[in-house]
């Protein structure tokens, strides 16, 4: 764990945005570990809340994230067909701590979001349990922390973040 460094996470997830960007959904999915999850709280949580207490916009483990990449996969997924065009961007990627089988990451993002001639603005923190893997990293988790007072510009999260 201490031979790895923050340029191999960061091309880890430059990696990630352009899987997401490209719309290789089914390639993206399988970053993530079988006991994996995908978080992203409301804007008025804390970054620890826990989506057992609290109100999350997405909450999903494994299965829940591969049903939800299927269905944004469909033609019959009207607010993502045709698909958005998108540009994840990626920053101040940190390991805040090098644990036995685990980095906890840190990073900044912002993503445009280009669709039926509207652009939307997300931005926030990510944070990240990776788990190395051969050469690479596995997700354990993945919580996108948003820095806007909600999300009534948007009006929704329908694409990754």
């Amino acid at each position: 764990m201490d031979k790895i460094s923050r340029v191999d996470v960061e091309d880890f997830l430059f990696m990630e945005a352009e899987l997401l960007d490209d719309w290789r959904l089914p390639e993206w999915l399988e970053l993530f570990t079988e006991d994996a999850t995908y978080s992203i709280p409301a804007t008025d949580l804390p970054a620890d809340a826990s989506p057992d207490t609290s109100l999350f916009y997405v909450a999903d483990d494994r299965f829940r994230l591969s049903e939800r990449v299927k269905r944004l996969m469909k033609r019959t997924a009207h607010v993502e067909f045709p698909h958005s065009r998108t540009r994840h961007f990626i920053t101040n990627v940190r390991i805040f701590e090098r644990r036995e089988d685990e980095l906890l990451v840190s990073s900044a993002f912002l993503v445009y979001r280009v669709k039926d001639g509207a652009t939307d603005t997300f931005f926030g923190g990510h944070r990240y349990r990776l788990a190395p893997h051969g050469d690479s990293f596995r997700i354990r988790e993945k919580r996108c922390l948003l820095d806007t007072d909600g999300l009534r510009s948007q009006g929704r999260v329908s694409i990754i973040l």
